[in-house]
């Protein structure tokens, strides 16, 4: 559990530093906007791997016990994340309304991980992720820096949906079990 816990506070460390403005700038500054990049992304990547590592290996101390339809509730949740993941990266309609969709993302996907999972390990891991974006979101409100989708292309609504949903399907039948190590489809 200790990797887990790690891992957390390294990629949240990272991450929540983005949201101190002045001090970002500052470090950018001094930096370089490249090696800062390289920097943020080698810290969150370090970050990530202890996350994985760490909730593959920790002990699954059961803290309440989710009824089996909350897995029904779960891939439905998870329906709109990859839509909402792959428009937060496209000039569209989407991301001009919503504008932070991969926060909404983040969420969705934590709330639906929540749902279904009831084990110390999964709660540290998806509450942690949703805690995260509940005070990132505040943080952009507050900051003004949402996304400005100036000129959104319908086509790419299109695009997000279409991306999204076959994302969707192949976590659902083939690569979740290979991301989280637990098969959703039986084979």
């Amino acid at each position: 559990m200790t990797l887990l816990v790690t891992g957390l506070v390294v990629f949240f460390a990272a991450h929540s530093f983005c949201m101190f403005r002045d001090a970002r700038a500052a470090l950018v500054d001094r930096l370089g906007a490249l090696p800062y990049r390289a920097l943020f992304s080698l810290v969150s990547l370090a970050g990530f791997v202890a996350i994985v590592m760490g909730y593959g290996d920790a002990p699954r101390i059961a803290i309440w016990s989710p009824p089996v339809w909350t897995r029904h509730v779960t891939m439905l949740l998870m329906l709109p994340v990859f839509v909402l993941l792959v428009a937060a990266y496209l000039p569209c309609n989407i991301k001009a309304r919503l504008r932070n969709p991969m926060l909404i993302a983040i969420k969705t996907w934590a709330v639906a991980h929540l749902v279904a999972n009831g084990d110390l390990a999964s709660m540290l891991l998806f509450g942690s992720f949703l805690a995260w974006a509940v005070v990132d979101m505040i943080a952009v409100k507050r900051s003004g820096r949402g996304a400005v989708v100036s000129n959104p292309r319908d086509m790419l609504d299109a695009v997000a949906i279409a991306a999204g949903l076959v994302i969707y399907a192949l976590v659902l039948t083939r690569w979740h079990v290979y991301i989280a190590g637990v098969p959703l489809m039986a084979p």
